[in-house]
């Protein structure tokens, strides 16, 4: 019978915990406005200040009255639009709670290639005989190396 008033007080301890740590987590999502992150408004990426030149080069730069942040920075597919937006903004709060991000911000190589399937989803068929291997000698095609200000304007 021991045991069982121990099991009784590690459930305990661990409902706690679990509550605790769900109350902080509830209240860190209502705080930086969470859900903002779920929609297609570009302005939720500017909740926090780091994205704030982002920001001002997008609506500045050609693309603007065609892509929001989610038409280039997301997957399009619905499971793969959740999990990538899940993943940055675990990525980016940790990085702003921390401040351990490099400035200027640079996209990782994985969402770089997100960046680059939605430039040739959009652009396909306008690049398909550019984008296609012409010999042994072909490297993938690098959209944002030659058009860097098309998605944040010059100097970003």
């Amino acid at each position: 019978m021991k045991w069982l008033g121990a099991v009784s007080l590690s459930a305990m301890v661990l409902s706690m915990l679990i509550g605790v740590l769900t109350g902080v987590g509830g209240y860190t999502f209502y705080f930086a406005n969470g859900a903002a992150y779920f929609s297609n408004d570009p302005t939720a990426c500017v909740n926090c200040h780091i994205m704030r030149d982002q920001y001002d080069g997008w609506q500045k730069a050609s693309h603007h009255a065609f892509a929001s942040c989610n038409d280039c920075h997301v997957p399009h597919d619905l499971v793969g639009k959740y999990l990538v937006k899940a993943e940055n903004g675990y990525l980016h709060s940790k990085a702003f709670t921390f401040e351990n991000f490099h400035e200027p911000i640079r996209m990782r190589p994985k969402s770089r290639a997100v960046v680059e399937n939605n430039c040739l989803r959009c652009h396909g068929q306008f690049v398909s005989q550019i984008t296609m291997p012409q010999d042994r000698f072909y490297e993938p095609i690098d959209c944002v190396r030659c058009h860097e200000s098309v998605g944040h304007g010059p100097n970003q």
